[in-house]
């Protein structure tokens, strides 16, 4: 279990206000109900170390990794290192947190009742049922990154099968929760003829703020999931023209408006490729210093490095470019023919039209 430190910040805030509360519950208890304060406090991070753990006992018995478990100001985060195979595994890992928070909040109500405790015990009790409560329905609201925005997804990826399709819908639903949080306590407010707390407005936008960052975050990451597989060497494969090394710029850009193409490789003087025209140079060049200049000063040498498959595709292609970190590739058949030049920015550009969630046109 980690620690982060706004953990420490969130049980100094819940120490400070929660004090008063005991002081009035309390009759006598002096300066000694920041204690009881801050015993509430560490209380609460246990019962929020439970919610997390019954997550990765879950997990765990589905044979998933687990790296372990992070409180922090938002509560806590389980951190599985692979997402559920199954429908039903993302069901079974997501409710059961705000089960077994559930559970403890009842259980905490059945004491209430049968003991009737007083006092410190008590006003103990009391608040450490209730936070399980609040944690166990709150996390049940259906919009992700909540507990119970996996549940939605979960079951409509059963239903339809579609887990892709599933993801987006309880992400969007995750973003219309994020703003109903932030309207309630002006609703709520509106209802009762009165004014907002501002420390609960404050609280519901960091909440809201939480839950639509985690949503929004979520929903990046699944448009470029689904964008992966799509991608390959083929779709970037860029027309090109050769000449030999000495050849001016400005000849070497006039073949290349002729032929309609959109890069310039360099051949030596056995029409060997020995490099690639980087675009970013020719821009640099002032148009009437490009008869002056050869292609060989703005070219990139190529070696074994630079050069990628055209078959290529999804995953692959991406651990392939990462691995030879070039900026241009020859791409190759499997026959060693010359296809085109691949430019890594295309790729970049694609990822990141993905991410934004705009069409792609090509």
């Amino acid at each position: 279990m980690l620690l982060s430190g706004s953990w420490f910040i969130v049980a100094t805030l819940i120490t400070v206000t929660f004090a008063p509360v005991v002081q009035d519950r309390v009759p006598g208890i002096g300066s000694w109900a920041y204690a009881v304060a801050l015993i509430f406090a560490l209380l609460l991070y246990v019962s929020v170390f439970i919610h997390e753990l019954s997550h990765t006992l879950v997990a765990r018995s589905f044979g998933m990794p687990v790296l372990g478990i992070r409180l922090n100001i938002f509560g806590g985060l389980s951190e599985i290192a692979e997402t559920p195979a199954t429908a039903w595994r993302e069901f079974a890992i997501s409710v059961a947190g705000p089960t077994v928070s559930l559970v403890l909040g009842v259980a905490g109500l059945g004491l209430e009742r049968t003991f009737a405790p007083t006092g410190i015990v008590g006003v103990l009790l009391l608040q450490v049922t209730v936070a399980n409560l609040f944690v166990g329905f709150f996390n049940l609201l259906p919009g992700l990154p909540l507990d119970g925005g996996h549940v939605i997804r979960a079951v409509l990826w059963g239903i339809t099968g579609n887990e892709h399709r599933s993801t987006i819908v309880a992400c969007w639903a995750g973003r219309v929760v994020s703003i109903i949080i932030i309207a309630l306590p002006f609703g709520l407010a509106g209802l009762s003829g009165n004014n907002p707390s501002i420390i609960t407005v404050v609280w519901c936008a960091l909440i809201a703020g939480f839950v639509w960052t985690g949503s929004s975050a979520t929903l990046v990451q699944e448009r470029l999931t689904a964008t992966i597989p799509t991608l390959s060497v083929a779709e970037f494969v860029r027309t090109f023209v050769s000449v030999q090394a000495d050849t001016p710029l400005a000849v070497a850009m006039n073949q290349v408006f002729a032929a309609n193409a959109r890069s310039i490789v360099t051949t030596d003087s056995a029409g060997e490729v020995v490099g690639i025209v980087n675009e970013q140079a020719v821009a640099a060049v002032p148009i009437d210093r490009r008869p002056w200049v050869d292609v060989a000063s703005v070219a990139r040498r190529v070696d074994d490095q630079s050069v990628i498959a055209y078959e290529l595709v999804g995953e692959a292609m991406l651990t392939d470019l990462r691995a030879k970190a070039k900026q241009d590739f020859l791409v190759r058949d499997s026959t060693g023919l010359l296809m085109g030049v691949l430019v890594v920015a295309d790729v970049e550009s694609r990822m990141e039209t993905a991410r934004k969630g705009r069409k792609a046109r090509h």
